[in-house]
């Protein structure tokens, strides 16, 4: 019998669950991100909770009653921000992140951007994959500076994707 699976809007109650998502598929930075950068736990509580009261809205894939993976999708000035992207270790290559980014993208009209660490190297081919685009260091820098609010280093140490209606807007074109 095949298991139930559906991508849902996380609700305030789920703080463990969607905490449990993002330290468990967070491990894959040790060894990668610069250990300066990396706390234990990786988020802590207060971290999330400061970002859902920022505007972070969680949605989350369910199967079978466990959330395996999630990402946040926080409404800022002019643009929609991709955040907290993370499948558990155990679910990965199954498309769970194809399946939320394309929710989250159906969820708003705005231009996209997301912010990873850009020694993620496959972090960044996810997003590329599906329909991001990297863009120079230095403008990323200022985007990370006007959308994020962010530690300093950790800007030093990610790169901005943008999806196509970011790419459009910045050259002016509807």
């Amino acid at each position: 019998m095949k298991s139930r699976m559906n991508i849902r809007k996380c609700q305030p109650g789920e703080t463990n669950e969607i905490l449990d998502v993002i330290n468990d598929s967070a491990k894959a930075y040790r060894g990668v991100v610069p250990p300066d950068c990396l706390k234990d736990p990786y988020m802590p509580r207060e971290e999330l909770e400061t970002d859902i009261a920022a505007g972070v809205a969680f949605w989350g894939w369910e199967e079978a009653g466990k959330l395996l993976g999630v990402m946040g999708l926080q409404h800022v000035r002019d643009v929609s921000l991709m955040r907290h992207a993370y499948v558990r270790t155990e679910a990965r290559g199954k498309g769970i992140g194809r399946a939320l980014i394309e929710r989250l993208k159906s969820e708003t009209d705005r231009p996209a951007l997301v912010g990873t660490w850009a020694a993620a190297v496959w972090a960044v081919r996810f997003y590329e994959r599906n329909g991001f685009h990297l863009l120079p260091r230095e403008e990323g820098w200022s985007l990370l500076r006007r959308y994020w609010s962010i530690p300093a280093r950790q800007t030093e140490t990610s790169v901005v994707l943008a999806d196509a209606k970011w790419l459009a807007a910045a050259k002016g074109e509807k």
